[in-house]
């Protein structure tokens, strides 16, 4: 509870600060730890979230597995998703990939099992391939653990 509390009062801070210097507001500025719900053709194409990556559970406790065949289940995560991911339709291809300045990980759990990446692009995780219809969730986690960085989470149905 401590953890989770420094994590939103940092991420508060943050956000504070960063509102200071940024005297006026972009409308297309992603969300703050937000849900999303897509279908077919969806825009704009990426749908982009934020978040702080990290917490103090190990990642092969939320898969109950050290890897999966996307990848190491490595890092420390918070024990709640990040984010849900509401899939309505069947997509062929479809891509989740984590932008950050820091090196991060990746979790999903959905339809079908569950899914970790940790260097799909550079130091930034993500998970590409054909998904089913239904809801995901999403975990972002940091290699220590206790330790918060800002990300962007970008969903793309582009190659």
């Amino acid at each position: 509870m401590l953890n989770k509390t420094f994590k939103l009062s940092f991420l508060l801070v943050t956000v504070a600060v960063t509102s200071v210097i940024n005297t006026h507001v972009r409308a297309q500025e992603a969300p703050i730890f937000g849900d999303v719900t897509i279908g077919q053709k969806f825009g704009p194409d990426p749908v982009t979230v934020r978040g702080m990556s990290g917490g103090d559970v190990a990642g092969r406790r939320i898969t109950n597995s050290p890897d999966t065949p996307t990848g190491p289940c490595a890092g420390f995560f918070d024990e709640k998703p990040d984010h849900t991911i509401e899939l309505k339709n069947r997509f062929e291809y479809l891509k989740l990939r984590v932008e950050s300045p820091a090196d991060t990980t990746l979790i999903v759990k959905g339809p079908g099992g569950a899914w970790c990446n940790d260097d799909l692009d550079g130091k930034n995780p993500g998970i590409v391939g054909a998904w089913l219809p239904g809801t995901y969730n999403v975990w972002i986690g940091s290699y220590r653990k206790n330790s918060y960085i800002p990300y962007t989470l970008q969903i793309t149905e582009t190659k």
